[in-house]
């Protein structure tokens, strides 16, 4: 039950509470961590690793909190070593998952790449999300408009986007429905919470994934 004696909404599927926030959230907009045997905190996108898991919320400031504030010792209820730069290293790791889902949807004709292609998938209603590279040309990116409805992801650089269609580098890319297309979206929401400051800005111009 939820406060005040009503049922909780779990339309967005099963929830934790977040140790940074204290906050209760979706599963989907949180990281889970798990302590290794030698005492290390290892973060688990998949959520597939053994053992109890600590989760935080998919934002910057409160995995840096969690890593910096002792609360992953305080959760885990024993002395654990935070990784350094934990937040960067997450933030890797997701960058690398969603292009490589980004990759995996291409190769089953759910991803599309080039500003042609996209145009058109725009123009037909087949597109669900708008992909764009941060470091693209504004000006040729605002002649695309996200698809009413879906999603618009912008916070993956033009080097990660090439990467994700086997190309060196990609401004525009679309997603349809179908496949990896809600996977790519739950994991890209997770990276912009790393990634994009509240001015909709991203951080970083995006390393290379490797």
């Amino acid at each position: 039950m939820g406060r005040g004696g009503h049922p909780k909404d779990r339309s967005n599927g099963p929830e934790r509470k977040c140790i940074a926030t204290g906050e209760i959230y979706p599963v989907a907009r949180l990281l889970r961590f798990v302590v290794g045997p030698d005492g290390q905190v290892v973060p688990d996108l998949a959520g597939k690793l053994p053992g109890r898991g600590i989760w935080v919320l998919s934002e910057r400031a409160a995995l840096d909190k969690a890593a910096n504030k002792g609360l992953f010792a305080r959760a885990a209820k024993q002395p654990v070593t935070v990784p350094e730069g934990l937040t960067d290293l997450v933030e890797g790791i997701l960058a690398r998952r969603v292009v490589d889902l980004i990759s995996l949807a291409r190769k089953g004709g759910y991803a599309v790449s080039g500003y042609e292609k996209v145009k058109d998938w725009l123009w037909r209603d087949d597109a669900i999300a708008l992909i764009q590279a941060h470091d693209g040309s504004e000006r040729g990116k605002s002649k695309l408009s996200t698809p009413q409805g879906g999603k618009f992801i912008g916070w993956l650089s033009a080097d990660e986007l090439g990467q994700a269609f086997g190309r060196q580098t990609t401004i525009h890319a679309a997603l349809r429905a179908g496949g990896l297309a809600h996977r790519v979206v739950e994991e890209a929401q997770r990276l912009k919470g790393l990634r994009v400051s509240d001015g909709g800005d991203s951080r970083r111009k995006g390393s290379k994934t490797r």
